[in-house]
């Protein structure tokens, strides 16, 4: 893909951080720490951050809706590049993990089972396909370790993105999803991972 490759990613959260801001309420401002959420996002950015990524065109919206699959031939097909940016690749996976949590064809769209998400061997079984995909195997076991590691990290970017696009969408659509209860979900999910990852010591505490 041609363009610089740049990382859009903290970018697009900032500028959703903003928007979120200026249209929510303040008792929803309250509710969601917008006020304290430029903290979060500044100590991810300096966690994930590195020259060590892997920066390549990502779809940034892979859930299940946007991949088409043709039933005689089995071909793929990948729509809708509304959010398409370069950005790191752990992002975009980790991204379509999350999306597994999802099912938008029931009464209850905006509901989200987390116990859909891939489990490790699932997780690795996808990426070790993944970095195979190329013709390139893996030079090294700590490759796949160390994409599997940032998946995980990267879900909590994912979850930020995902709930301030609710707190926005529920300020100006009004197609009949409860885009707050979603965003509710999404931030609730980003504490909960976040504090089982500093448990598990991929961060560290921060005051």
């Amino acid at each position: 893909m041609p363009g610089p490759r740049k990382v859009h990613l903290w970018d697009r959260l900032r500028n959703w951080h903003k928007a979120a801001q200026s249209l929510c309420s303040t008792e929803q401002a309250k509710e969601f720490c917008l006020d304290t959420l430029e903290e979060e996002i500044s100590s991810l950015e300096k966690l994930l951050t590195g020259d060590d990524q892997r920066i390549g065109f990502c779809h940034n919206d892979l859930q299940y809706g946007n991949i088409m699959m043709d039933e005689e031939t089995k071909q793929i097909t990948i729509i809708d590049y509304e959010y398409a940016s370069f950005n790191p690749i752990a992002y975009d996976i980790a991204n379509h993990f999350c999306e597994m949590a999802a099912d938008y064809h029931t009464s209850t769209p905006h509901v989200l089972d987390y116990s859909k998400y891939p489990d490790l061997e699932d997780r690795k079984r996808f990426v070790n396909i993944y970095v195979k995909s190329p013709g390139e195997d893996p030079s090294e076991v700590d490759q796949l370790e160390d994409l599997l590691e940032s998946i995980e990290k990267y879900a909590l970017v994912s979850h930020l993105i995902w709930g301030l696009w609710g707190i926005i969408s529920e300020n100006v659509n009004e197609i009949d999803f409860d885009y707050a209860e979603y965003a509710r979900q999404r931030f609730e999910q980003y504490r909960l991972r976040k504090l089982i990852l500093l448990d598990q010591g991929f961060f560290h505490h921060t005051s």
